[in-house]
């Protein structure tokens, strides 16, 4: 169990154009893994290598490295921040111990922020936060700590003050050990521990007491000392009760820094070593099937999930794998949770960002690679024994907008198919299908950068140009009524027939969640259970192509109360058959309704371009919801239809003069107006 104790298993998160790159960057300068620091705007960065990334100045795919500091191994994933790329963060988080959230001093909590943060409090992570880019002009450390607490909901708590602000930062103050830690260095290598300026002492004292205050609230011992004498408390006491409070989310620690000059890197490192948790901290694995739970060890049963399937030009298909509980070797054969096959590991490779490394195992607590693997996908579960086991799924949010696409050149018709089936292998959020009407493909995908990045990667990567058409959009259908109906579906073809009655009530979920609600209340053996399962398959297939105009249904609710069956003639199937005819049968009747995605849309603008700004949103049936000022400059929050989106970042742009920016997140559907259809 050592090396448990010694891993650690993180994410840097944060919005676009925080400086989690940078951060991620440092931390690797830092530890020693690189000799040079590399920088987002050369493009030259270990963790963006991917050529579009570069190219764009963001990051786009999650990328994987493992470095050490301190005897600890750490295992960094840096996420992407655009909201085009939320599918990446969620793998991510799945898999991860813990998370370093980055926000920037200036521009504080964005709307992706809050997406990270849920998406982080859905699977249970632990989180520290870095308020980065103390050195810009406008940064407010005490401000974005505010902001974090009441936007995010989250006892934010700060271990660390900055030394100055803007071009005059020049460090933190440490408030566990009291100390203040000042750089000097260009690369940030060297740095000295002095005692805190005297003009800066009553804010640490005060800064100091606000966290002994949280931590006797949260710890017996914290509390013993403090209430007799706060003296006694220890730095080792504070390390523990801060250790306990953030594992427990009770409490997330707040540090600041500048990645960009090089200043506050290395106690970022020491604070994901001291508060971070370990693969033994988290105790057990639940295995939902068969259900049972596995102590975390090398000691147990295999169990390992696949978060990420990838490409790579040497070594062919790659499946990234995060091993929970015993030990993934070289030459084991492994069940595949999905298939329920067999399956032989041939090599497994250490991630080193775009690099890889051969080693012959994974222990639990670690990531690494499996090369060839086929008939893998994102979430499959890899285990031992007499059968397989089965964790957690990796759930990903719908695809908003599609693409008609077509290859530029007829022979390029076959070789299409063959890519997007190796791109829907590595993207689990791009979906393809055939539209029945005109016979054209469609590629789904999360918005519109998303899918030129997939377009892209079809051209440079796999050499294959395509024509794309006009942009669609991912509506759904409701009911608004609840109907009964009696459906008969007979049929005699001089053998054996076809009989199926069903009675049945369908209209609107009223607990607004989506999917099918199927309600079986038949009584007396109206029809036989074993028909039942078949009845509501037939309803859930007909909900994906609803009644209005082909699109599926964002929700139902069917109540089964009566029906009859034929002795010989019955099958399972004409129960399938009966509910999709006499779901388009009565659809009409139940008024149903055309939903449309409905998106977040910040505006961060110099004031004197408000009017221009949100009479545009209006013209595009944008409601504002508020408009406030941050710092010096206006923020505006609106809720705009996704249809009216389409090139807004340009717009924005040229009406701003390139001075505005803007946050798109998906909000929710709602109904649309007539004129939509």
């Amino acid at each position: 169990m050592k090396r448990l104790s010694q891993n650690r298993n993180i994410g840097i998160m944060a919005h676009v154009d925080a400086g989690k790159t940078t951060v991620t960057e440092r931390m690797l300068y830092y530890t020693g893994l690189t000799h040079r620091m590399g920088s987002v705007d050369d493009g030259n960065t270990v963790m963006d290598s991917d050529p579009q990334e570069e190219k764009r100045g963001i990051t786009i795919s999650s990328a994987a490295i493992t470095t050490y500091w301190n005897n600890q191994q750490i295992n960094i994933i840096d996420t992407p921040g655009h909201v085009d790329f939320t599918a990446e963060v969620e793998r991510s988080l799945r898999i991860l111990d813990g998370g370093v959230v980055v926000f920037c001093a200036k521009s504080g909590v964005q709307p992706q922020s809050e997406t990270v943060w849920r998406q982080a409090d859905k699977y249970g992570v632990p989180r520290i936060v870095l308020i980065n880019k103390m050195d810009r002009q406008g940064a407010d450390f005490m401000r974005v700590l505010k902001e974090i607490r009441d936007v995010l909901h989250t006892n934010a708590v700060a271990v660390q003050l900055p030394i100055g602000v803007e071009d005059n930062f020049k460090g933190v103050i440490d408030l566990v050990k009291m100390q203040a830690l000042v750089w000097h260095s260009d690369d940030g290598k060297q740095f000295d521990v002095v005692e805190i300026p005297t003009e800066l002492l009553p804010d640490a004292l005060q800064a100091r007491q606000h966290l002994l205050e949280e931590l006797s609230l949260l710890d017996e011992t914290i509390l013993e000392k403090y209430t007799v004498d706060p003296q006694q408390i220890t730095t080792d006491d504070l390390y523990r009760a801060i250790r306990k409070a953030t594992l427990s989310r009770a409490l997330t620690p707040v540090l600041a820094a500048a990645a960009y000059r090089n200043k506050g890197v290395q106690p970022l490192l020491d604070a994901v070593v001291a508060y971070l948790p370990a693969p033994e901290d988290i105790g057990v694995v639940h295995v939902m099937e068969p259900e049972q739970e596995l102590a975390v060890s090398t000691e147990s049963p295999l169990t390992a999930l696949a978060f990420k399937i990838m490409a790579d030009e040497f070594s062919g298909k790659l499946t990234l794998v995060r091993v929970y509980t015993g030990v993934l070797r070289t030459g084991d054969t492994v069940w595949n949770s999905r298939t329920g096959r067999k399956m032989r590991i041939s090599r497994l490779l250490r991630i080193m960002s775009d690099k890889f490394e051969p080693i012959e195992s994974i222990e639990a607590g670690d990531i690494g690679a499996v090369v060839g693997m086929k008939d893998v996908r994102t979430g499959d579960t890899l285990s031992e024994g007499a059968a397989p086991l089965l964790l957690e799924r990796i759930s990903f949010p719908e695809p908003m907008i599609g693409y008609a696409i077509e290859p530029k050149l007829t022979k390029d018709t076959n070789k299409l198919g063959e890519v997007l089936a190796r791109l829907l292998d590595e993207d689990p959020t791009l979906q393809v299908s055939v539209d029945e009407a005109s016979g054209q493909t469609i590629l789904k995908g999360m918005g519109e950068l998303h899918l030129e990045v997939v377009l892209e990667k079809m051209a440079t990567h796999y050499q294959l140009e395509v024509n794309k058409g006009k942009p669609q959009i991912a509506y759904k259908e409701l009911f608004t009524n609840t109907v009964t109906h009696k459906e008969v579906y007979k049929k005699q073809n001089g053998g054996s027939g076809n009989f199926a009655v069903i009675e049945f009530e369908l209209g609107p979920r009223t607990d607004g969640l989506p999917g099918l609600e199927f309600v079986n209340d038949i009584s007396g053996g109206a029809i036989p259970k074993e028909f039942i399962p078949a009845v509501q398959k037939g309803f859930d297939a007909a909900m994906q192509t609803g009644i209005l105009a082909g699109y599926p249904m964002q929700s139902m609710r069917v109540r089964l109360f009566d029906g009859s069956i034929h002795d010989k003639d019955s099958h399972a199937l004409d129960f399938e058959h009966v509910a999709q005819i006499g779901f388009r049968h009565v659809a009409q009747q139940a008024k149903p309704k055309l939903l449309e995605p409905i998106m977040d849309v910040e505006v961060t603008l110099p004031e004197e371009y408000t009017g221009t700004i949100t009479g545009d949103l209006n013209r595009r049936r944008g409601v504002i919801r508020h408009i406030e000022m941050k710092g010096n400059t206006q923020v505006i929050k609106a809720e705009v239809p996704l249809a009216e989106l389409f090139g807004y970042i340009t717009t924005l742009r040229t009406l701003s003069s390139g001075r505005a920016a803007a946050s798109i997140t998906f909000s929710g559907y709602q109904i649309a107006p007539a004129r939509v259809m």
